[in-house]
């Protein structure tokens, strides 16, 4: 194999950015492509076999324009820049890091915006339909998302109120035993709504606009019989809905509301045998116009690189367990056939 060098000029001022820490980003790149690295005056050499280099190059250079857009660098962007270019996607990195991309900013003036190319078509279908269902491992952002969506599209006065939900499907076995009243009982559920909400509007904020009844976190039994027009709507955990629970909800949606439908398919935790209404949704109304599917993957999961290598590692399992469950069905089968084709003896005889 023939190997090269490559110089890249590198300003100065995107210099401790580019490497970060210790060295740490350069030497995840030395290491994902095989390449060694000097850095001298304002260039920085890459040596090692000619498509590593140039595959090496691009991610450098992908994370100069990042730095360009004015934007940090952290370890899921130069992870993410990596496995688009192991992919050999035409997309880049730097891409997601325009000024125009920005939802919203939390109370501390941290920018929220897509950080992968999942996240962005995500983010598109909640801008361009009524009805949006994002599915995906743990740690995609559908939720917060859904939720920077929502608040920025009530400080824009495009609905009148959000209203936030989520299944608690312990409420007949569990609740009696969490002290307080109704409203304490639910909390733990809808605790990671409170999250984001606190996050991003911040504590006083959110508590002022939840008495005035502007904002409403509730579990999904108390949408039952109701009517929300003019409102941002997310309904989150959606896999832990039943068939019913989910049509309940779907038919609530009124004029001038956008409902978000967030779940992990994996995830679930209903009662062995029964259903789960997302499951059931996605299969029957996802044709309907105006109603967007957006499936994240494991590629677009934004917490520790460990996150992803779990999912990956689930998603691998899975795939075995739902193979050997397939063989065994065909074997079985295949048994049934070959005992129905033998003839029965004659009495007799």
């Amino acid at each position: 194999m023939a190997e090269i060098q490559k110089n890249i000029l590198v300003e100065n001022q995107y210099i401790q950015e580019l490497f970060g820490q210790y060295d740490k980003n350069m030497q995840k790149i030395e290491r994902a492509f095989s390449v060694s690295y000097i850095y001298r005056g304002d260039k920085l050499t890459i040596s090692g076999e000619t498509s590593r280099v140039e595959k090496a190059e691009t991610v450098i250079q992908d994370l100069l324009a990042v730095c360009r857009n004015g934007n940090p660098i952290s370890d899921q962007t130069v992870d993410y820049s990596i496995s688009l270019v192991m992919d050999e996607s035409p997309l880049k990195s730097s891409d997601l890091s325009a000024p125009d991309g920005v939802i919203c900013h939390t109370l501390a003036g941290k920018p929220i915006k897509p950080k992968t190319f999942g996240q962005k078509k995500y983010v598109e279908a909640i801008d361009n339909n009524m009805i949006i269902f994002g599915t995906g491992p743990a740690g995609t952002g559908k939720t917060y998302l859904a939720m920077a969506k929502a608040i920025t599209a009530f400080k824009r006065g495009e609905v009148e109120r959000i209203i936030l939900t989520r299944p608690a499907i312990e409420a007949g076995e569990k609740l009696g035993f969490l002290p307080g009243d109704l409203q304490s009982k639910i909390d733990p559920y809808l605790r990671p709504l409170y999250d984001a909400l606190y996050e991003i509007m911040g504590a006083e904020t959110f508590q002022k606009n939840m008495e005035k009844g502007l904002i409403e976190v509730a579990p999904l039994a108390y949408m039952r019989g109701r009517t929300l027009d003019n409102a941002f709507i997310v309904l989150d955990e959606a896999q832990n809905t039943t068939g019913s629970q989910m049509k309940m909800f779907l038919t609530r949606i009124g004029f001038g509301s956008k409902a978000i439908i967030t779940g992990d398919q994996s995830q679930k935790d209903l009662a062995d045998g029964t259903q789960s209404g997302l499951d059931v949704a996605l299969r029957v109304i996802r044709n309907i116009e105006g109603i967007a599917v957006c499936e994240l993957t494991s590629k677009d999961v934004v917490r520790h690189p460990l996150v992803q290598q779990i999912v990956e590692a689930y998603e691998k399992y899975d795939k075995k367990v739902m193979e050997k469950a397939r063989r065994s069905s065909k074997t079985s089968d295949s048994t049934k056939n070959i005992r129905t084709k033998i003839p029965r003896s004659k009495k007799g005889k």
